[in-house]
Formats: C-alpha cells, sequence, structure tokens
C-alpha cells in the first residue's frame, strides 16, 4: 500500500486554522518552503475540498488530489477531484506509479485516514502562534503512540517534527 505522510503547521497551542476557511497565510515563509519540498518530494497531495478551498488554485508541479462530496466539479492537468474509499484512491495511485502520498488535510480527512491507520508518519511545523480556539489537527477524538524520527528548528522560532505512527 501506499506510504502516507500526514503534513501540518500549527500553532502552539494546537490549532491548524480558526475555521475550515482560514487560509494559511499565518505561517512563516519556512513553514511553506518545507510543505513545498515534501510535497514535491511524494509528487501528489491529497486534500479535503475546504482545504483546497483556500489554495490560490492547484500546486503546480504535482497531483492534487481532492476529496468531494460534490459531483459537478472541473477536472485539470494537475487535479483530481475524488469521492469515496480513501482506499480505493489509495489503490488508483499506486496504479499510477505512485508509492508515497502527502495528507494536506484538513481535520475531517486526517481523521478518516487516521481511523483506517493509512498514515504512516505525520509532520508537523510548529508556528510560534496562538489563536486560543479553531481546529485541531483531527476532528475526532483518537489515541495513537508516536516515535519522533527528526526534530529540526526551521527560523527562529519554529520547528518541525516528524513522527511514525505506532498503531495498536
Amino acid at each position: 500500500m501506499i506510504k502516507i505522510v500526514l503534513m501540518m503547521a500549527q500553532t502552539v497551542d494546537g490549532k491548524i486554522a480558526k475555521d475550515k476557511n482560514h487560509f494559511a497565510n499565518w505561517t512563516s515563509k519556512e513553514d511553506k518552503k518545507l510543505f513545498v519540498s515534501e510535497s514535491k518530494k511524494h509528487g501528489v497531495i491529497l486534500m479535503g475540498e475546504n482545504t483546497f478551498k483556500t489554495f490560490p488554485g492547484p500546486l503546480p508541479n504535482r497531483l492534487n488530489v481532492v476529496f468531494s462530496y460534490s459531483k459537478e466539479v472541473s477536472q485539470v492537468d494537475n487535479l483530481k477531484y475524488v469521492s469515496g474509499d480513501p482506499e480505493e484512491v489509495l489503490k488508483e495511485l499506486e496504479s499510477l506509479g505512485y508509492s508515497s502520498a502527502l495528507l494536506g488535510g484538513g481535520a475531517n480527512l486526517n481523521s478518516l485516514f487516521l481511523e483506517k491507520k493509512l498514515i504512516s508518519e505525520i509532520v508537523v511545523s510548529f508556528e510560534p502562534k496562538l489563536f486560543g480556539q479553531g481546529l485541531s489537527i483531527f476532528s475526532k477524538a483518537c489515541e495513537v503512540d508516536l516515535k519522533l524520527l527528526e526534530l529540526e528548528k526551521i527560523n527562529e522560532d519554529a520547528f518541525y517534527a516528524r513522527y511514525k505512527l505506532i498503531y495498536n
């Protein structure tokens, strides 16, 4: 099965956004560079429709796979709308030659992949901000052990951590 790496930026108080329409313009330029680098490495990014709407458009030089409930969606070269079972989508991506994919949210899609034990690693960048309330990485309660694989400072005030998920 294709390897899934979840990548999210969050505030120090654990929020990925203030609400589902919040643009990710609050993250540092170093976080954005890390996201571009990681997503290009995989060649494909998976995201929910609300997350995709916070982007200016499809990310260039990689396949953008958008999970959507809409039936009326346009298709362009590097943009693929899907609905249904994540495992079926991953099988299709594997048949297209992909060995890994980056999962870029949002919270509901992250939870769906976690419930199905499809996430191998999580990369979280911690930005020096507080929102007080908002969306978390996952929308549902969960409990999974993590093993730290990497920890690196990306600028004077922010860092990222890469974890392996240990499913029980």
